[in-house]
């Protein structure tokens, strides 16, 4: 007989911390964003730092914007114990816990053995490339928010997978799901609509969000460009929104 399978219990994890959510449909909403370190993409535009370090740093006090340091892998309960306290430090602040990255799929595995424990805190929110469905599948009953990206050649500098698209929001669809792609003067009409056709064809019922690229500090995309590919992409999906990166003008994390 096999023997049972067993999961990691630790992570590598890049920073544990409280803010406001800058991005998507749940802009404004405060989370503990926990960002896991590791990415299966190079995409140009990146702004993040996700490569494996020695130490996680995790803010003091929710919001606080102080950090220390604790070492690389972090184990569940340390995790757990952190922002059991955070919860009763600030009730009712959080809205839920943001999944971020680098590619938090790519340590399936640990959450796989984190969701069930962590899920009993706050809902579950999950930011994704949307190219690993084969790692989320296991994780679904546990998750209640989806924010996947479309990965446009035009900002990424490589291939669009498609392919690897449609097969995870086909999963990912019914978990309080949008899709998000970032976009700038450079994007084609073309992809934006092919972006559009994919949502609409795989999840009708699923926003697209249109996320202007951020270059020194602001939107590197016109007010009359975004116009233009609203337009483009709600003759086909109709449940296309235009939403910048809010927390670059907030200044917080």
């Amino acid at each position: 007989m096999p023997a049972p399978a067993t999961w990691k219990t630790d992570a590598q994890l890049i920073e544990v911390f409280s803010s406001i959510q800058g991005e998507g449909l749940l802009v404004g909403c405060r989370q503990v964003f926990v960002r896991m370190a590791g990415c299966n993409l190079a995409c140009k535009f990146c702004d993040t730092a996700f490569a494996p370090t020695d130490s996680c740093r995790i803010e003091d006090a929710p919001g606080s914007g102080n950090f220390c340091g604790i070492p690389n892998p972090v184990p569940l309960d340390l995790l757990h114990d952190t922002l059991f306290r955070w919860l009763q430090a600030v009730p009712g602040a959080h809205h839920s816990i943001s999944l971020t990255g680098g590619e938090p799929l790519l340590q399936a595995e640990t959450l796989r053995e984190w969701l069930p424990s962590l899920s009993k805190l706050l809902p579950i929110y999950l930011e994704t490339n949307g190219t690993l469905a084969g790692s989320l599948e296991p994780l679904l009953p546990f998750l209640d928010f989806i924010s996947m990206d479309i990965k446009l050649r035009s900002m990424t500098g490589t291939t669009t997978p498609w392919a690897a698209h449609r097969r995870f929001l086909d999963l990912a669809r019914n978990k309080g799901c949008q899709v998000k792609a970032v976009v700038g003067e450079e994007t084609p009409f073309e992809e934006i609509e092919q972006a559009a056709r994919l949502v609409h064809e795989t999840a009708p019922a699923v926003p697209l969000v249109l996320q202007a690229v951020t270059r020194a500090g602001g939107m590197a995309v016109s007010g009359r460009m975004l116009l233009d590919f609203q337009t483009r992409a709600a003759r086909i999906h109709p449940l296309v929104r235009v939403i910048p990166q809010t927390h670059r003008f907030m200044g917080v994390l």
